[in-house]
């Protein structure tokens, strides 16, 4: 009898972190959102930096779920972990639900269009020397991890600077790292305010050569299940093999 009630602890210790560790990361999750909805009122969608991981000086967000997430980890180091590598984003969200936008082959695209994949977002552009060739090589990895479940996932990259990445540029540079990536975009004056509907930052960067320009822009992605249900921030921190087994528990959840 003693030993059924000491496994029975054991087991209500195991369960018990695992839902509290949810329970936080909702809960900073909300703060995360009302901390933007008041950054948005007060400086409108011009430069708010929110999510920008090019930015040295952490976000008041990052570093509140780094030090919930730290407290958490001091006071139940045998905590469980979640099933996910990436960020869980409750479903009930205003942002990133949906686009208009066209793709490299100049056919308007809707989330829809990609129901009964998974989907991988990723916004960047170009002639971005690092992160994203980086984040490219990187879902191209994932879908040969995938194996057969790679016919059941979608990357697509957004570009925000259309004005520079032409619909044949795009169609290549995607190419360049998987057959089936999709390159999408939409007009110049338009780029604003999807980056601001999808929470994105970015920020043109005046070079010392005249007329050209870098850009600085938020490195994360984000991934849909296949209903079109925004479920994860994929930060670019994960490996190929974390994304890779974030993506099947999305389709084995379908």
């Amino acid at each position: 009898e003693c030993e059924a009630q000491r496994q029975h602890a054991q087991s209500s210790h195991r369960l018990f972190p695992s839902s509290w560790m949810h329970f936080c990361r909702i809960l900073c999750s909300s703060i995360c959102d009302a901390l933007y909805e008041s950054r948005r009122s007060r400086y409108g969608a011009a430069d708010m930096g929110y999510a920008s991981d090019m930015n040295p000086r952490p976000g008041l967000c990052r570093t509140l779920l780094c030090g919930l997430l730290c407290a958490i980890s001091c006071a139940a180091p045998a905590a469980g972990t979640t099933a996910f590598h990436g960020t869980e984003i409750g479903r009930v969200r205003s942002y990133a639900q949906d686009f208009t936008l066209t793709d490299h082959d100049g056919k308007p695209r809707t989330l829809a269009d990609f129901r009964g994949k998974a989907v991988v977002l990723f916004f960047g552009y170009l002639q971005c020397p690092n992160y994203c060739p980086m984040t490219l090589a990187r879902l191209a990895e994932v879908m040969h991890l995938l194996g057969d479940d790679a016919k059941r996932v979608q990357v697509l990259f957004v570009t925000v600077d259309p004005e520079r990445d032409t619909p044949m540029a795009l169609k290549e540079y995607v190419a360049n790292f998987h057959p089936s990536f999709l390159g999408l975009y939409t007009t110049p004056a338009q780029t604003p305010e999807l980056a601001l509907k999808f929470r994105i930052y970015y920020r043109k960067v005046p070079s010392s050569t005249p007329g050209y320009y870098n850009i600085d822009h938020a490195v994360f992605s984000y991934a849909y299940d296949p209903d079109g249900h925004l479920r994860l921030r994929l930060s670019d921190a994960l490996s190929a093999t974390d994304i890779a087994a974030d993506l099947r528990l999305l389709l084995r959840k379908n």
